[in-house]
């Protein structure tokens, strides 16, 4: 079921050294520090968040219920036509349209993540949550602005080497973001000495906010790519026709019933992870891991896993076909999270958790390569920025709304229970990947 895709033109091949060079040029290290400034700010509203309220007593259950801030992240669709196409008062006539929108999304993410850092959860909940929203919507919005800037900064035959350079840079700022804000924050307790935990978080969040400064002065020095031509439009009906309608009536139409499949398919296939996800971090503090036992284990050692288990999927993908990858990352995904229900019973182990983490995140690389490969797909480049926006967001929806009762799921059933019952739901998952590859395979065949 792939899109039509014009052959694009061929390009003369260069040596492999002038290949290898194309990360040293301007734009791609420019991405490499874009790409740092956008993954910073996810986790700092998500798993790193839950260590925070869990270890200052916040029950599972609020805890389960504030991960509906990530919510905004599913919805960035919805406003993406706006940042793709209105201008900013003053700014953008100084810096472009691209760099206005990031340096507002960024300048948001900043004051957002430093009044979290100034207030405490145990008293001051509700305006934490407003902060976290304030981060949510700024990092979605600069996501958006992100891309577009990302497509128009270099030729086609350059776009793969500053995607790889955006996510080298968006990997490192979540080693930052998860265990260099733990790692931080223990370090000014013990300075702090007993008692200091709140003013711990409030040093450690301060600097995360402080970090945002390396994208900030990245869009200030950097030049504002030249804009893609845009068809007039003739009034805001004819505006709203281009803009948002017609990507999404294109999708149906070129894939008719089988959309219904596509999308069910899309919105459910990272459900075992996500509902998990959530619940992992208070989980580690209830087991008695430490801050720096986390930070090593399942933010460094288990961001590098899930690097190599992309690698191994992105191979496996073009040796095998995708949705035969996609069907084994479905499998392992679910599978692994029985791993954390055996942990749950086994008590605090260091080796366990390393084993646990390796298993899981392998997986989770997996999942995630074969199931980019699938969304890429099926977009028409004609419409690939906003199709591709509306199939992330449908992914995580129904997941994040999920994972927002898995608090009180554990509260009431129990760890084990609920890393069991995050693997059974992924079984209706392999039915639907099952299906998608049945009608595929009647689509290719003459």
């Amino acid at each position: 079921m792939p899109a039509d895709r014009p052959a694009p033109p061929a390009a003369p091949r260069s040596s492999w050294l002038q290949a290898w060079r194309v990360y040293l040029e301007p734009a791609s290290l420019r991405m490499l520090a874009l790409g740092f400034s956008a993954g910073l700010p996810l986790l700092l509203v998500l798993g790193t968040l839950s260590f925070r309220l869990r270890e200052a007593g916040i029950a599972r259950t609020t805890i389960g219920y504030l991960s509906w801030v990530a919510l905004a992240y599913a919805f960035k669709w919805a406003w993406a036509p706006l940042v793709d196409r209105l201008a900013l008062p003053l700014l953008t006539r100084r810096l472009g349209r691209r760099r206005s929108w990031l340096l507002v999304a960024q300048l948001a993410v900043a004051v957002g993540l430093a009044g979290m850092a100034l207030v405490d959860p145990r008293t001051q909940l509700g305006a934490l949550v407003g902060w976290a929203l304030v981060v949510a919507f700024g990092s979605a919005t600069q996501d958006i602005a992100l891309d577009a800037f990302r497509i128009e900064s270099a030729d086609a035959d350059r776009q793969a080497a500053l995607a790889a350079t955006y996510q080298t840079g968006y990997r490192l700022a979540m080693i930052w973001a998860g265990a260099g804000v733990l790692w931080l924050a223990a370090r000014a307790e013990v300075a702090g000495g007993p008692g200091y935990q709140a003013g711990a978080w409030r040093v450690a969040y301060l600097a995360m906010a402080a970090s945002m400064l390396l994208g900030m002065l990245t869009v200030a020095l950097s030049p504002e790519p030249a804009p893609r031509p845009l068809a007039p439009a003739r009034g805001l009906a004819d505006w709203l026709r281009g803009a948002v309608v017609a990507p999404f009536a294109d999708f149906i139409a070129r894939y008719r019933w089988q959309a219904a499949l596509i999308l069910a398919l899309i919105a459910t296939y990272r459900i075992s992870d996500v509902v998990m996800g959530i619940m992992a971090n208070p989980f580690y503090v209830d087991m008695g891991y430490t801050k720096d036992e986390v930070a090593a284990v399942t933010k460094i050692y288990g961001v590098v896993m899930t690097l190599v288990g992309a690698f191994v999927g992105g191979v496996l993908s073009m040796r095998l076909g995708v949705m035969r990858v996609l069907m084994l990352g479905a499998v392992l995904s679910a599978a692994s999270n029985l791993l954390f229900a055996w942990l749950a019973g086994h008590g605090h182990d260091v080796r366990a958790l390393v084993a646990v983490v390796s298993a899981d995140n392998l997986a989770g690389g997996i999942a995630s390569a074969a199931f980019i490969a699938y969304l890429s797909g099926l977009t028409n480049v004609q419409y690939s920025a906003t199709q591709y926006a509306l199939f992330s967001s449908i992914m995580v929806l129904l997941p994040k709304w999920l994972a927002g009762f898995s608090g009180q799921f554990v509260d009431a059933w129990g760890y084990a229970r609920f890393f069991t019952g995050t693997a059974l739901l992924g079984l209706p998952v392999l039915v639907l990947v099952a299906l998608a590859a049945h009608q595929m395979e009647k689509a290719s065949s003459p």
